[in-house]
């Protein structure tokens, strides 16, 4: 089996690549410069999925917390300080790390919500605040969440010295959650801040060609022919039966592991007991369960009988994933094109209004918009192999002939 638990990914015993080292550096002089300071002060690390942005932040806080717990010369000693994460999958993972390691207890690793209503009863204020997947920070009040201001940022920013988070634009997932580069900018500009791009593709084996033709989907809604290296070095596959894609997916579980079918939002609910359905022909596997366990849901052998949402993988390596585009996608005829539904979006929770933000019009574009990060968070698991299959047959047709193509090519 490939090893590829994320606990393992996270640690901090693995080494770092010479520039994440000494961005872990760049950092810790940054906060040893602020953390006395008069005003509040942000370093924000941006970066596109799968590019080392977590791992950057497991090392990073365990030596802060090493030296404030142990360091009496470090100007960090004595100083309070959190991870938050607004992911309760990836929270489970630094926990796990957190009980592994001396120098980190589970308590310093919490959601922001929890962390800003603790605070508030207390009258207490931290130092130093470590931010994960910065773009599932909360953009609007949430009752359902227990959280009663208007913008995680802003309130962490208030309780503490020296705020440390990664942002990914492209995987804004949900109007309440919903960020740009400029918003958070106008944020984060209002204080003494740095800024840091990590490019480096780290998660996927796959050419950088295939990468872009995965970006150029998402990003423009076109459908362009395959590279003619998408297989070199990478198990890249399109499939015209669903059902024969679940059964590669078992196979490679089988053999390596992590390997897991995953889809957009857009089937409806086809109710069998509790579950929750996907059909396309032979194909039926229901949604993933919640999961009330302490491990991802991908590290749960028994999820290999269900379908993977964004929410479920988001920020997770999958070692082959097999990627269903539902309902909502559609080629438009004579083009290569895609073209978006959203009166088939079943996930309605993700695509609320957001009146503060934009009108009905600018909504639309704004649902377009998250369900193409949507795929693309979708598109950016697999480390080793990537299968695809559409529900729309003419955009089916077109991938699969595409597919076929490069297949050809390669005898």
């Amino acid at each position: 089996m490939l090893t590829n638990d994320a606990t393992e990914k996270l640690s901090v015993k693995l080494p770092l690549t010479t520039e994440q080292e000494n961005l872990v550096k760049k950092i810790i002089s940054f906060t040893k410069k602020h953390i006395n300071g008069d005003n509040h002060a942000i370093f924000t690390v941006y970066g596109d999925a799968g590019t080392g942005k977590s791992v950057v932040l497991a090392h990073l806080f365990n030596q802060i917390q090493l030296a404030a717990r142990n360091e009496k010369k470090s100007n960090l000693y004595g100083t309070k300080n959190y991870f938050l994460v607004n992911h309760p999958e990836i929270l489970k993972v630094y926990k796990e790390i957190a009980g592994q390691e001396a120098g980190l207890y589970k308590k310093d690793f919490t959601r922001p919500t929890s962390l800003i209503n603790e605070l508030d009863k207390k009258q207490a204020q931290v130092d130093i605040v470590v931010i994960d997947e910065a773009h599932l920070l909360l953009s609007h009040r949430d009752a359902y969440n227990n959280f009663t201001y208007n913008n995680q940022l802003i309130e962490i920013i208030k309780r503490s010295k020296v705020v440390i988070l990664v942002f990914d634009p492209y995987q804004v997932m949900r109007t309440k959650t919903y960020w740009s580069t400029e918003r958070l900018e106008k944020i984060t500009r209002q204080y003494p801040h740095e800024d840091y791009h990590l490019t480096h593709q780290f998660r996927m084996n796959a050419s950088s060609e295939l990468i872009d033709w995965f970006n150029t989907f998402t990003d423009e809604a076109k459908i362009m022919p395959f590279p003619k290296n998408a297989r070199s070095g990478y198990d890249f596959r399109v499939f015209d039966d669903a059902e024969e894609m679940r059964q590669e997916i078992v196979k490679r579980n089988q053999e390596v592991g992590l390997s897991r079918i995953l889809s957009t939002t857009g089937y409806p609910s086809i109710l069998d007991g509790k579950n929750h359905y996907i059909e396309e022909g032979k194909f039926k596997m229901p949604w993933d369960q919640y999961n009330y366990t302490s491990k991802p849901w991908a590290e749960i052998p028994e999820t290999i009988n269900e379908v993977g949402f964004f929410y479920t993988c988001q920020g997770f390596d999958l070692n082959y994933t097999g990627i269903i585009l539902s309902p909502p996608f559609t080629q438009i005829p004579g083009t290569n094109k895609v073209q978006i539904d959203t009166s088939k979006f079943t996930d309605t929770e993700a695509f609320k209004r957001r009146p503060d933000l934009f009108d009905n019009k600018k909504l639309e574009q704004v649902k377009k918009q998250l369900f193409m990060n949507q795929v693309n968070v979708l598109f950016k698991r697999g480390v080793y192999g990537t299968y695809l299959y559409a529900h729309d047959p003419l955009l089916r047709a077109t991938l699969y002939k595409y597919y076929r193509n490069i297949l050809a090519r390669d005898k």
